[in-house]
């Protein structure tokens, strides 16, 4: 079945079409939501509640705009961005266990393995170092433009043009 016929069945409530597109993303999602939250059992009950959105609100895609796995992909992005913001996940991670600052210091230099679950890291590594640099800040690791721009010690401007530019880049290097 043809991508553009499950997508069709999935907005129109079709759960086979549902489970072949969880089927088909799951890993994806699950690498680039555990890339912001480091944790894999919320990052695995994130994406389930991002299936659930998007179910529900696949009225909201329009095939127009973008691809539906951009779509699905940012809904799992922002998600993950707000857990990360909330005052329950801020809390639980005030005592955490030396495993936790192993794994920010094995993943903090480059994009991590999980990441490639989505297959976009064999075109960022193409792309220049400062693409790559703003690219896994803003898109792999959560930073909003301003936490980025403050760790890369650049002005916010010059993060949000680098971001368009290299964005542009990459679309242009994946087709």
């Amino acid at each position: 079945m043809s991508l553009e016929i499950l997508i069709s069945k999935f907005k129109q409530k079709d759960e086979k079409a549902f489970e072949s597109l969880y089927n088909m993303y799951k890993d994806s999602m699950h690498g680039v939501i555990y890339n912001i939250v480091k944790d894999s059992a919320i990052a695995e009950e994130i994406m389930q509640d991002v299936f659930i959105k998007a179910w529900h609100k696949a009225d909201s895609y329009d095939v127009t705009k973008g691809r539906f796995f951009t779509w699905l992909i940012n809904i799992a992005r922002n998600a993950a961005i707000d857990k990360t913001r909330s005052k329950a996940f801020k809390n639980s991670n005030k005592n955490l266990n030396s495993d936790f600052f192993v794994d920010i210091i094995q993943s903090q230099d480059s994009l991590d393995n999980s990441t490639d679950a989505i297959g976009i890291k064999k075109f960022v590594d193409k792309l220049a170092k400062k693409c790559i640099e703003v690219i896994e800040l803003l898109y792999f690791k959560g930073f909003t433009q301003k936490e980025a721009s403050e760790e890369l010690d650049m002005p916010i401007g010059t993060i949000k043009t680098r971001n368009r530019n290299c964005i542009k880049e990459l679309r242009e290097a994946v087709l």
